[in-house]
């Protein structure tokens, strides 16, 4: 009997023995098979995830943020305590004491679905980082089985925190937020050393289901699970009782209740400034370094004159688009029937129209509701119903029922006795966003740092950045790299060139330029040439000089990639960009030496190691640690010189007549001395303005996206006030002074009507000081006329002209005398030096 008994026992024995040998067997087969081609798990500890790019202003404030998804990472070591806990607690409270796998909790899900209830995976947070990092999230057994594996050796390769750090900077928590730091944002706009514990739980019951648990449209269900996860910490010992009761009976408050400011409140709106520099950072180093790559950006814009160049350019858009007395709207309307409901709130809030306007104070957002013959109602977003009277509309076309019907959606704001809406109320105003468009640019001529640009009206109503991206021809603008040119190739400021007709037989037919006053004026010299933007004495100029040499120059200035060597082309008639053209103004500002416009400063990659720096000008002295009173450190400049200096102050010289009486005069008006070129393309279809003082260049440029006519249009009348505007501010706080004079050369005065040399005591509105160069004695009297003779008498007009043809000049003896009527052009000769 005990024989048998022994028997039976060891029968029992052999097979179970067998059976756990087999299901050994089985198991390592199973895991053998599964473990083969798996992810590297030790790559991991390399991670670096996708963050947020944050773009600072030069004072270190966040002026922008750019990611694909809204992460912050934050080091294992920098996350507290409490946050930490609250996690375990939702997700794996053995967490710290498991191999990476959970036998208790994967048995528990396992008799709860054998009894009927929810299957759950009974993941750990070491699980989950594998499923999340390396492997796909479909619910499979192969997929478990491989994470099992991966989770266990990660577990030997990095420690508990390092594997949780892992967990807490990848899980999204919901509202396009990833990571704890940015969640933390997102909700409570708190760093994760501010969370409280309830609000620490609020973030943990997200990973099971992100989009589940809003706290406003899903309060009561965010509500029970953050009191479930705040019980499950009390119980393990992280919560003390009256911490837990406290907690628990906290109502869930949050930023998407309007309980907290949000943190995209506290920055300003995106704009063309932040936009551009996307645009081109996504260039040079990626579009996915950019977005995902952490990266510190400080750019170099001035915040406040900025807004002096968005207030500038708005301003005189609005100016130029009110005087066409045509209403247009935002084109948007809502159904009346919401008015009528009490819904025009909703209704109105989801139209998209600009709401990134703060001229004059800031424009709100309106829908029309009642409409009479002396007034009209609307209804404005967060204030309610306002009357707008007939007084308001009379720069417009029509009435209030021409113009306007029940549910359109406008644009108003508060007109004020005071500045930016400030003061007290005169009435409610309609506004529109203009229908002509434009850009603005300002940079530091001798570093290229852009300081401010405004590329359109209002960005939320349109992305395009007329600074940077609208090719448009320049005009009249382009002229002085033209004489610029000239001047480099041995004409003077006093040379005369023949200012009469030109034809010029092309494919498309004869050509006949003609100056903007359908007048010619005969031998003018070049100064007078560029102060009233002549254009035929341009075309006679680049024809003397060479198109090929007036090419090599644009493009040596980066106004064109290659440019045309067509004389048309000498008046500006190759499209280019604003930004392009205040770059190579800057080069005339600074004597002539290279400028690489920029528009950030420097670059950090996440790791706080500069990855681009933008100023590469040698400060041998920066890093002593001081320096004598009254001494600033030496910085030598290592740009190439595109230009001779005494040609770049002799071109400044001569735009500073254009500012003061040229196509300019009466639209600049600054305390500091200033030069610029006007430009205006055929039928008024560009407008533009470029100048600079000795430290500032800026360019405004206006014209209709789709090019078509502007009545009376001319770069000094719609440009200039832009310009002015801007410059008056940027002087007072950057200031300015004379031009400096390079070494080299010497003044003599000159007769700016006819080229003459006068004596060194002559005075007068006729007399203009030149510089020459030394060593090169100008030749006065000789005339160019490009090689284009004439064969006809025309009238010729001139300053000092009187009625008989006679003309007043003064003498180098200082006598004046009346020269008769000029000669005849057949006796001109084409002549010149080349």
């Amino acid at each position: 009997m005990l024989r048998f008994i022994l028997s039976f026992f060891g029968t029992i024995f052999s097979l179970v023995t067998t059976g756990l040998i087999l299901l050994a067997v089985v198991i390592g087969g199973v895991l053998w098979m599964y473990s083969r081609d798996l992810p590297n798990h030790e790559t991991l500890a390399q991670y670096q995830p996708p963050t947020i790019s944050r773009v600072y202003s030069g004072e270190g404030k966040i002026i922008d943020e750019f990611a694909r998804e809204r992460r912050l990472y934050t080091p294992p070591t920098e996350i507290p305590d409490l946050v930490k806990f609250a996690f375990i607690s939702a997700e794996d409270k053995n967490f710290y004491n498991h191999p990476g796998y959970d036998i208790r909790g994967m048995l528990a899900a396992a008799i709860s679905a054998a009894q009927g209830g929810r299957l759950r995976g009974a993941s750990t947070i070491t699980q989950q980082v594998m499923k999340n990092f390396l492997l796909s999230s479909d619910r499979s057994a192969e997929r478990k089985i491989k994470e099992i594996i991966l989770a266990s050796r990660l577990e030997q390769t990095l420690s508990k925190d390092e594997i949780l750090g892992l967990y807490l900077n990848e899980i999204d928590l919901g509202a396009r937020s990833f990571g704890v730091t940015a969640a933390a944002q997102t909700y409570f706009n708190k760093t994760l050393s501010e969370l409280t514990p309830e609000e620490a739980a609020f973030l943990a019951i997200h990973p099971k289901a992100p989009y589940s648990y809003h706290p406003v449209k899903n309060y009561d269900a965010a509500l029970t699970r953050r009191n479930f996860v705040l019980r499950e910490m009390y119980e393990n010992g992280y919560l003390t009782q009256e911490d837990y009761e406290r907690a628990r009976l906290t109502p869930i408050l949050s930023v998407q209740n309007g309980d907290y400011e949000g943190f995209r409140e506290q920055l300003p709106p995106r704009d063309y400034f932040t936009d551009e520099i996307r645009r081109q950072l996504s260039q040079n180093f990626g579009e996915e370094e950019f977005f995902e790559g952490g990266l510190s950006i400080r750019a170099t814009i001035d915040p406040e004159l900025q807004s002096v160049a968005a207030r500038a350019l708005e301003g005189r858009l609005e100016t130029l688009d009110r005087e066409r007395g045509v209403w247009r709207g935002t084109g948007k309307a809502i159904d009346p029937a919401t008015i009528d409901a009490g819904t025009w709130q909703q209704a109105l809030g989801e139209t998209r129209v600009a709401r990134d306007i703060t001229l004059d104070g800031g424009w709100s957002v309106g829908v029309v509701d009642q409409i009479a013959d002396q007034s009209m109602t609307v209804l404005v977003e967060d204030t309610g119903e306002v009357t707008v009277p007939r007084e308001d509309i009379k720069w417009m076309r029509g009435g209030f029922s021409d113009n306007f019907e029940r549910g359109d959606v406008v644009h108003i704001r508060r007109m004020t006795t005071g500045d930016n809406g400030d003061g007290d109320l005169i009435r409610w105003s309609l506004r529109q966003v203009p229908g002509v468009q434009g850009g603005f640019v300002a940079m530091d001529v001798n570093t290229g740092r852009v300081i401010a640009m405004q590329g359109g009206f209002s960005y939320q109503h349109s992305v395009f950045n007329r600074a940077t991206q609208a090719t448009r021809q320049p005009g009249s603008s382009f002229k002085p790299f033209v004489y610029a040119a000239a001047l480099d190739s041995g004409f003077t400021p006093a040379t005369i060139v023949v200012d009469a007709p030109i034809e010029i037989n092309t494919p498309q037919g004869v050509w006949r330029p003609q100056n903007a006053s359908r007048q010619f004026y005969g031998p003018t010299p070049l100064r007078t040439g560029i102060e009233q933007s002549r254009n035929l004495m341009t075309i006679r100029l680049a024809q003397e000089v060479g198109m090929d040499v007036v090419a090599g120059y644009a493009e040596r200035f980066g106004v064109y990639d290659r440019m045309g060597q067509f004389l048309a082309s000498s008046l500006g008639a190759e499209e280019t960009t604003l930004y392009k053209m205040v770059s190579a103004y800057a080069m005339f500002a600074n004597g002539g030496e290279r400028v690489e416009p920029t528009l950030v400063d420097r670059v950090q990659d996440r790791f706080g190691r500069t990855v681009y720096k933008h100023d590469q000008r040698d400060c041998s002295e920066c890093d002593v640690a001081a320096l004598d009173p009254g001494v600033a450190p030496t910085i030598v400049s290592n740009r190439e010189r595109v230009m001779d200096a005494i040609t770049a102050y002799q071109l400044t010289s001569m735009m500073q007549g254009v500012v003061s009486r040229g196509t300019a005069r009466g639209r600049i008006d600054l305390p500091v001395p200033v030069a610029g070129k006007t430009g205006t393309t055929n039928d008024g279809k560009d407008a533009w303005f470029v100048g600079f003082t000795s430290n500032i260049v800026a360019g405004c440029y206006i014209g209709f996206d789709t090019p078509r006519s502007m009545p009376g249009a001319s770069g000094g009348g719609f440009c200039g006030p832009v310009f002015n505007e801007f410059m008056q501010e940027a002087v007072a706080k950057f200031g300015g002074g004379k031009f400096r004079v390079p070494p080299g050369g010497h003044f003599i005065k000159i007769d700016r009507f006819t080229g003459a040399r006068l004596s060194d005591d002559a005075s007068g509105a006729n007399v203009v000081a030149e510089y020459f160069r030394d060593g090169e004695e100008p030749v006065f009297g000789l005339m160019f006329d490009g090689g284009f003779a004439m064969g006809a008498d025309l009238p010729m007009f001139d300053a000092g002209e009187v009625e008989s043809g006679e003309r007043a000049v003064e003498t180098t003896s200082g006598q004046t005398i009346k020269i008769p009527k000029k000669a005849t052009f057949n006796s001109l000769s084409s002549g010149g030096l080349y």
